[in-house]
């Protein structure tokens, strides 16, 4: 069982760990953190990073680690070890290879999200191609996020900011596989726009700017509202929805005909 809580030796090679990591496009780039979602008490980002392969997980170690204000806390081999160590530890974000071992990606960030101990740890799925069939599965599962690994380390770094923070993130070609799966199901399959009969006109009009890509402060500006108005109607929506996080918001706000499914979004 490979489970590490320890840092372990830092490669010598630290670039080279890693492939060239595409443009991002983040839900809420610069937005204000959501209550309860805040790093570690020390100030530093806790992630724990699951991957099958030892080379990989110590590649990303350099890159995190050589970020400051940003550790490693511990490093999965399988989905069990991943649902073991964010239950022992708590971190901030839990990067997860959808190809992870043993217990699958999918399960082990149904667990993580399914757990009341875990309700602030923000889970983001790594993929190796945009086309990957499980990337609307895991949204709904509860992943706040997924990255392509032909991004930008730089972007990477960004990434895991600004998920510690409680906001969400979609890869422009991840974008395109959601909007693709919900072109395909039939309309039988689709929530009803019943789903949003409890939000009020105000909570609908800003889970639409949310689903659009906006910011809290962006929807305040667009609103004349104040940032904490905006955020307590997202917040409020996604109580009211069921929704763990803002991925999933968007998800809900396309499937119930909200906004438009009619091409690229986000």
């Amino acid at each position: 069982m490979t489970l590490s809580l320890a840092p372990t030796p830092a490669p010598t090679t630290s670039a080279e760990a890693h492939e060239q990591l595409g443009e991002l496009i983040f839900l809420n780039r610069n937005a204000d953190a959501q209550a309860g979602h805040t790093a570690s008490v020390s100030g530093t980002i806790r992630v724990v990073v699951a991957d099958g392969q030892a080379l990989v997980r110590a590649g990303f170690r350099v890159l995190l680690e050589g970020e400051q204000g940003i550790a490693v806390a511990g490093e999965a081999a399988s989905g069990e070890e991943t649902v073991a160590l964010a239950r022992h530890i708590k971190p901030d974000v839990v990067l997860v290879d959808i190809g992870l071992p043993g217990l699958d990606a999918l399960e082990a960030t149904r667990q993580i999200v399914a757990d009341p101990e875990l309700q602030d740890v923000q889970v983001m799925i790594l993929t190796t191609h945009d086309g990957d069939e499980h990337v609307f599965g895991a949204l709904r599962a509860g992943a706040s996020g997924f990255l392509v690994k032909d991004t930008e380390p730089t972007d990477l770094l960004h990434a895991v900011r600004v998920l510690a923070r409680g906001d969400a993130l979609l890869a422009p070609s991840v974008t395109r596989r959601v909007i693709a799966e919900l072109n395909s199901q039939p309309e039988r399959d689709r929530p009803s726009p019943a789903q949003l009969a409890e939000l009020t006109a105000r909570e609908r009009e800003v889970m639409a700017l949310v689903a659009e890509g906006l910011t809290n402060r962006e929807i305040a500006e667009q609103l004349v509202v104040s940032p904490a108005t905006a955020r307590t109607h997202v917040s409020r929506a996604m109580v009211k929805l069921h929704t763990r996080n803002r991925a999933q918001l968007v998800v809900v706000a396309y499937q119930s005909g909200l906004v438009p499914v009619t091409g690229e979004a986000i």
